[in-house]
Parts: structure tokens; sequence; C-alpha cells
């Protein structure tokens, strides 16, 4: 059975995109092919670069797209294949994206929640893990029906994947995230912090202590190595980085 992996964040900018390519490189590191489906993408033009290709790029890996005809095949050594649910121009919650760039008519014909799921599931016959990358956090409609991130996790059974920031008001965020999560029964999940600066302060060592309570308490997996700017640091950063979310992606808790 394919195994699907649902990437969504406490806040914006909480480093997602990067998480979800970390992941991406650690599964490829175990032998597990690897497709990424992002179901709303905002904020870029038909023309621009989504989180999907930025994933593939920054894995230095081409970009095999696939399509709702189920066109593309399995992804070879150096491809991903990835897949989005529908592009918004304006950088705002998928819901109000449509209504801003087409009015209502565009907001109802947002893919839903059983077209997502139907997508996932072309992909997750071609490879080993599908790992989705969510718009916003937990509790963001993706549907005009208000179905959100956290209903698309539990219709796909999905290991969910947290990605938290260390930053002053993140210990609020993230029991909130956890405790909604937990809520609709998403028990299976990880905890991650998207990004560790290299000057960290008092702080950012007390709310690392805090997070890594929170993801026990919660029963999620605990992930902290990655560095602030390694997205920009090239693939074999983040591929030697991705040893720090090898548990994460075993379904283990350390």
């Amino acid at each position: 059975m394919t195994l699907v992996l649902c990437v969504t964040g406490t806040d914006t900018d909480v480093g997602k995109t990067v998480v979800t390519a970390a992941l991406v490189a650690a599964l490829r590191a175990h032998g597990r092919s690897v497709a990424v489906y992002k179901p709303t993408q905002t904020g870029v033009s038909a023309a621009g670069e989504g989180d999907v290709d930025t994933v593939a790029r920054l894995l230095g890996l081409r970009v095999l797209r696939h399509r709702p005809s189920g066109v593309a095949g399995p992804p070879g050594e150096d491809e991903l294949l990835v897949a989005e649910g529908v592009r918004l121009g304006p950088p705002m919650a998928p819901v109000d994206a449509a209504l801003l760039e087409g009015g209502q008519s565009a907001a109802s014909a947002l893919p839903t929640l059983a077209q997502h799921v139907a997508r996932v599931g072309q992909l997750s016959a071609l490879v080993d893990v599908v790992v989705v990358e969510g718009a916003g956090g937990l509790l963001v409609d993706l549907t005009v029906a208000g179905e959100t991130v956290a209903d698309l996790a539990v219709a796909l059974g999905a290991r969910l994947v947290v990605v938290t920031r260390p930053a002053l008001g993140t210990l609020n965020h993230t029991a909130l995230t956890l405790e909604a999560a937990l809520r609709r029964g998403l028990t299976d999940g990880a905890l991650v912090l998207g990004s560790w600066p290299p000057d960290p302060g008092p702080l950012h060592h007390a709310n690392l202590t805090r997070l890594a309570e929170l993801a026990t308490r919660s029963g999620y997996a605990w992930a902290y190595g990655l560095q602030e700017g390694l997205g920009g640091r090239g693939p074999a950063a983040l591929q030697a980085a991705a040893v720090q979310l090898a548990h994460v992606v075993a379904g283990q808790r350390a």
C-alpha cells in the first residue's frame, strides 16, 4: 500500500517546501520512489515556479508533470513526479484566491475533496510514496464546501507532518495545530522544525525544549536538525540534511 505523507504548517513561511524536499530526499535515499502533490498552489502565475517545481529544483531533479489523464509514467532516477490540483495567481488562501481571480464560478470550480483524493490515487499507482504539501495551515479551506487540509489528510489516511518555527509565538500555534490534528484522528504524525537559526538565542533554545515536549505529549515524532537557509545551499546539502528526517519517513518517534 502506498504511503501518503501530508505536510502542513503552523504558519505561512515556516519552511514547508524545504521540509517537503528533505522528506523526498530521505525517501529516495531509502530506495523509495516518490511523487509530490500540491492540492492548491496560490501566489504563482501560470508560467511561474510552483512549490512542486521548487522541490524538484532543490533536489537537482527534472520535473515529470502528471496530468489528470494519467499520461505520465513512473519517474526515472533523475526525475520527480509532480502534480497540482489547481493553480491560482493571488497569494491568498485557496477559496479567497479563486474568488478574487474569477468570482464565485471560479471558487465553485475548485477541485473537490474527492477529486484531490482521486488524483493522489493516480499518483499512488506510479510510486511508493506520495508527499502532499498543503496550502497554508491545517484548517485552511481547500474547497467551497469548507473541506480543509486536515480533511484531506484524514481522507487519505496520511501520516501528518507539521512544520513549525522556533520564534516567538510558536508554542501556541503549534499546540493548537496538534490539538486540532489529534481531535480529527490524525495520530500518526511528526513535528518538524522548519529551520534553526545560525545564532540562536535563549528564546529559541527554550522553544526547542517546549516543542519537543509538545511532540512527545501528542505521540508525534520530533525532528529539528534542518538549518536556516538550507534551501539555498544546493542539492548535496539538502540530501545530507535529509538524514535528520529518516525516522519521520519510517514512522518512528526517534
